[in-house]
C-alpha cells in the first residue's frame, strides 16, 4: 500500500484498539472481528466482504513491525491534516528552520519531517510530498497493483501423521482472483486503459506557489488504469470471494504449533496483482502410546522386576513397526534406553532417536506358586545383605 493512503486509513480505530496497543492485542482482536465478518457466516452479505477486508489490511499493516512503523510515522507526518490547504511562512535563516501552519491553524516544523525520515528510514520524503519545491524533484513513479492480503487458517492432525508428514485437503472461503475475468478486472473481451489524467503513474501533481505536492489521482483512484467496462462479476475489482480446496503437503517431523506458508495461497491481488500467503498453524493430537521431545521420540514400556533383574529383549513400537531393545541384567525401574534413528525424521536430514522407558508393574494379586516363590526370594535376599534403602535418607 502507497504512504499516500495510510494518510486517510485509520487501521487502529478498524480494529478497535489503541495506538499504543501491543502486537499480541492487535492480533486478538483481527482474529475477532475476521471470525465476526468471515464469508463462509455471512453468505451474501456485501458489507461483511469488505469488512473482512479492511480488518485484513489493517491487520497485515500493524501485525508487521516495519510496516507499523513506517505507518505510524506517515500519519504523523501528516497530523494536521493541512499541507495540501495550508499556508507557509517564516522562511527562518541562520538555523535553517523552515515553519508554516497547517490548514488549521497548527505550527509544524519542515526540518522535524526531513530528521524523522532519514533516522528511520522508513518514510521516504519523495513519497509523502512528490517532489518538493518542484525543481529537480523524482518523478511520480508508476502505481504498482497491490499484493493481495496474508491469509491464516489452522487444521488437525494425529500424532503419526505429524511425524510422517502428510497430504491432506484444506477448503477454504477467501478472496480469489475472478474466474471470469482472470483478474485483470476487465469484462472478457476488453482490458484496462492507461488513465489519461495521470499517464499510469496513479498520482497527479499540483503548483502551490514555490511548491510542487503530488497526490493520488482522483479519476483512477491510484490504480493507474481505467476499466471502462467492468467485469459483471468481480465489479472491476478482479478478485471474488469463492470456496476452493487446495491439496497441502504437511513435512515429516512437524511440531504442535508450528506454522506453514504456501506463498501465493492467500488472498488474491486486485487487478492481477500477486497473491498473498497462506500460512498453515499446525495442531497435533496427542497419541495413547508414543510422546515427543525434539526429534526423539519417546515410549514407556511396562515390564516385570524379574525381567529387569535378569535382563530381557523387549519388542518395541516404532514409526514403522517393531523393533528388538534389549534390558541389560540388574536394570533399574526408570531407565532410558535410547535406540539410534527411530525416531521423528529431521528437517535437514536424518531422524532423532527412540527413548524407551522402562516401568515395573507390580501384579494386584499374587497368589499360590507365584507368592510362595517371591516369599521364599524375598527371604534369601535377606539373607544376602541386599538393602534397597541402603544409604537412603541417611540410614
Amino acid at each position: 500500500m502507497a504512504q499516500r493512503e495510510w494518510v486517510e486509513k485509520d487501521f487502529y480505530k478498524e480494529l478497535g484498539v489503541s495506538s499504543d496497543a501491543s502486537t499480541d492485542e492487535i492480533k486478538r482482536a483481527a482474529r475477532k472481528l475476521l471470525a465476526q465478518n468471515h464469508p463462509d457466516r455471512n453468505p451474501g452479505n456485501p458489507a461483511a466482504e469488505e469488512r473482512y477486508k479492511a480488518v485484513s489490511e489493517a491487520k497485515e499493516v500493524l501485525t508487521d513491525p516495519a510496516k507499523r512503523k513506517e505507518y505510524d510515522e506517515t500519519r504523523r507526518l501528516f497530523a494536521g491534516g493541512g499541507f495540501g490547504r495550508g499556508r507557509f511562512g517564516n522562511f527562518g535563516g541562520g538555523g535553517g528552520n523552515f515553519r508554516g501552519f497547517g490548514g488549521d491553524g497548527v505550527e509544524f516544523n519542515l526540518n522535524d519531517l526531513f530528521d524523522a525520515a532519514g533516522q528511520t528510514g522508513g518514510a521516504n520524503i519523495g513519497d509523502l510530498f512528490g517532489g518538493l519545491f518542484g525543481r529537480g524533484a523524482a518523478q511520480p513513479r508508476p502505481s504498482r497493483p497491490r499484493r493481495g492480503n496474508d491469509l491464516e487458517t489452522e487444521t488437525e492432525l494425529s500424532f503419526m501423521e505429524a511425524a510422517k508428514g502428510v497430504m491432506m485437503p484444506l477448503r477454504l472461503t477467501s478472496p480469489a482472483p475472478c474466474t471470469n475475468c482472470h483478474g485483470s478486472g476487465a469484462r472478457p473481451g476488453t482490458s484496462p486503459k492507461v488513465c489519461p489524467n495521470c499517464n499510469g503513474t496513479g498520482v497527479v501533481s499540483r503548483n502551490q506557489g514555490a511548491f510542487g505536492f503530488s497526490e493520488p489521482c482522483t479519476e483512477c483512484r491510484g490504480s493507474g488504469s481505467i476499466i471502462e467496462h467492468p467485469c459483471d462479476q468481480c465489479r472491476g475489482t478482479g478478485v471474488t470471494t469463492r470456496t476452493r480446496t487446495i491439496n497441502v503437503r504437511i513435512p515429516p517431523g512437524v511440531e504442535d504449533g508450528q506454522r506453514i506458508r504456501l506463498p501465493g495461497q492467500g488472498e488474491a491481488g486486485l487487478r492481477g496483482a500477486p497473491s498473498g500467503d497462506l500460512y498453515v498453524t499446525v495442531h497435533v493430537k496427542p497419541d495413547k502410546v508414543f510422546g515427543r521431545e525434539g526429534d526423539d521420540l519417546t515410549v514407556t514400556v511396562p515390564v516385570s522386576f524379574a525381567e529387569l533383574a535378569l535382563g530381557t529383549t523387549l519388542s518395541v513400537p516404532t514409526l514403522e513397526g517393531k523393533v528388538g531393545v534389549r534390558v541389560p541384567k540388574g536394570t533399574s525401574d526408570g531407565r532410558i534406553l535410547r535406540v539410534r534413528g527411530k525416531g521423528v525424521p529431521k528437517r535437514g536430514g536424518g531422524r532423532g532417536d527412540l527413548l524407551v522407558k522402562v516401568k515395573v508393574v507390580v501384579p494386584p494379586n499374587l497368589e499360590g506358586e507365584a507368592k510362595e516363590a517371591l516369599e521364599a526370594y524375598a527371604k534369601a535376599e535377606r539373607a544376602s545383605g541386599f538393602d534397597p534403602r541402603a544409604g537412603w535418607a541417611g540410614a
